[in-house]
């Protein structure tokens, strides 16, 4: 029987931190990093962040766009990435923001979730913007799999506003159906249910959202995009210790020394520690 991704997330953000740290390889960073706009300059910095953070971070966030662009080798580094992560310790969370409907849906699961899949990832970002129930395929394969899915509810870029706050028939805005939905697959699971949500920590307050899902919560935007540790209890409140920070640039930036990127890494991971409630 396999351990579900929420009791392993739970377990290891209790025994490492909630820091999540991204693998974006973007063509600037890769010329900051000294490194080629090329597979080769790809594989050295993926390889890099992995061997400098496996040990100390709880997830890793591959972020798919930037590696698919170089093609099927581009695709081949993603799945040595994704597996050396894997072996050290971390679980992976791949960022594709996959979204379909019916067979495609599935397939795309398939890609990310089978477990004998080359890119078999504890966890996959999805849009639920064809329908919730769009989401059907990948839910059911995660669930066989062990895996989770973190479903785009409230994003941090200003242009989602338009459709989670738009107001259904109900009354309830799209990103609180989402909510709503999560709760839902959550039930009764524990410690923590595999389901989570996406929830931008630039947003300010978000007191009139109910964030408790009982599943986890990814929170992009600590860092470059300006918010802080410090802000994360203002926005997530009663659900903190759910909260799964991702951090990128911020962290990436330290590269290619292999030491800067572990002490800007922990500098992070100390500051969400103080920032968050005494158990």
């Amino acid at each position: 029987m396999t351990e579900p991704f929420g009791a392993r997330l739970r377990h290891v953000m209790d025994e490492r931190g909630p820091l999540c740290v991204g693998i974006d390889p973007h063509a600037s960073l890769l010329t900051e990093w000294g490194l080629a706009d090329d597979v080769s300059g790809l594989e050295r910095f993926s390889r890099t962040v992995v061997e400098a953070l496996c040990d100390r971070v709880a997830v890793f966030k591959p972020q798919s766009a930037f590696f698919e662009r170089f093609g099927s080798r581009g695709v081949a580094v993603l799945e040595k990435t994704v597996q050396e992560a894997r072996a050290a310790g971390a679980l992976v969370l791949m960022d594709a923001k996959r979204g379909d409907i019916g067979s495609t849906m599935a397939a795309y699961a398939e890609a990310f979730l089978r477990k004998d899949s080359p890119l078999f990832s504890d966890a996959l970002t999805v849009s639920p913007y064809l329908g919730y129930g769009s989401l059907s395929p990948a839910i059911a394969l995660a669930r066989e799999s062990g895996a989770g899915l973190f479903v785009l509810a409230l994003t941090s870029n200003p242009e989602g506003g338009e459709v989670q706050h738009a107001v259904r028939a109900d009354g309830r805005n799209v990103g609180a159906t989402m909510l709503a939905h999560l709760v839902a697959e959550n039930t009764g699971e524990e410690p923590l249910g595999s389901f989570g949500a996406v929830v931008g920590a630039t947003l300010g307050d978000l007191s009139t959202y109910d964030l408790d899902i009982n599943g986890p919560l990814l929170a992009p935007g600590v860092g470059a995009q300006g918010a802080t540790p410090a802000d994360l209890p203002r926005v997530f409140g009663a659900a903190i210790r759910n909260v799964v920070p991702n951090v990128s640039r911020g962290v990436l930036r330290h590269g290619p020394d292999a030491g800067a990127l572990r002490d800007s890494a922990e500098r992070f991971a100390d500051e969400i520690r103080s920032a968050l409630p005494s158990a």
